[in-house]
């Protein structure tokens, strides 16, 4: 049996726009629910969500049978934490808060095995389906996707470097961390944020780095991929839920007499 290729992975490498869905809600079944809608990516949150490895493992599940390639955002840079969900299978890994060169090379690393990296190995594992992939140490550093995420005006500054580091697949900035960094905190849209997001992304783009965020306008998101941006998360499963909640007791309540 050889591994699945990484359709995220390639698709980035290849300039192509990847939509993204956010998923917090920490469930197998919503993730169900929302793996057959089209995303090109989804992302399973466990820094700003009750996840673990458990639950990681049911959504993982869930998409498996999509198109969709469900991406994993661990709680921090830690190889420890970045070694389990990899023998989970998860196709790729978010890390929050880079802000160095050495941060991220620590992070690639994590998805590397010796003597690229310093991940562990364990033959049988859902990642290598129990042992029956023969080629998964051959091919996992192509095929993984590493997406480093740009939280604060510093690590803005360090963009290009940060994402020169080898084995990085794309940078992700972080609108909500960026504005509380520069005193907009609740502000992820307010246009100082942007102003200093855009350029740092365009001199990635510029030099051919896939480049990433999330926002809840779907026409921002929009603007985003037109301008160059390769991959956009455009909702989240939590907001789209409270919105709809929300949308349809209002307009219960407003039709009564």
């Amino acid at each position: 049996m050889k591994l699945a290729k990484n359709a995220f992975t390639h698709g980035l490498a290849a300039g192509e726009k990847q939509v993204g869905l956010w998923i917090s809600l920490c469930s197998n079944f919503v993730a169900e629910v929302t793996a057959p809608a089209g995303y090109d990516w989804a992302l399973i949150d466990m820094e700003h969500s009750p996840n673990d490895y458990f639950s990681v493992l049911g959504q993982l599940q869930a998409f498996a049978s999509s198109d969709t390639t469900a991406i994993a955002r661990v709680e921090w840079n830690d190889t420890v934490a970045v070694k389990r969900l990899l023998d989970l299978g998860a196709p790729g890994i978010l890390f929050p808060m880079i802000q160095s060169v050495e941060e991220a090379k620590r992070a690639v690393a994590a998805t590397r095995y010796p003597p690229h990296g310093v991940r562990g190995v364990s033959g049988a594992t859902r990642a290598t389906k129990f042992g029956r992939v023969t080629d998964y140490t051959a091919r996992i550093e192509d095929e993984t996707t590493v997406l480093l995420q740009l939280e604060t005006r510093a690590a803005v500054e360090q963009a290009e470097a940060i994402a020169d580091v080898e084995g990085v697949s794309g940078i992700f900035f972080g609108p909500a961390d960026i504005a509380a960094d520069i005193g907009k905190l609740g502000k992820p849209m307010d246009p100082d944020v942007w102003a200093l997001i855009k350029p740092a992304a365009q001199k990635l783009i510029a030099k051919g780095i896939p480049v990433g965020t999330l926002v809840l306008d779907p026409a921002f998101a929009t603007e985003l991929l037109n301008e160059g941006f390769s991959f956009v998360a455009c909702g989240t499963d939590a907001s789209l839920l409270a919105k709809a909640s929300d949308h349809l007791l209002a307009s219960v309540k407003g039709g009564l007499s």
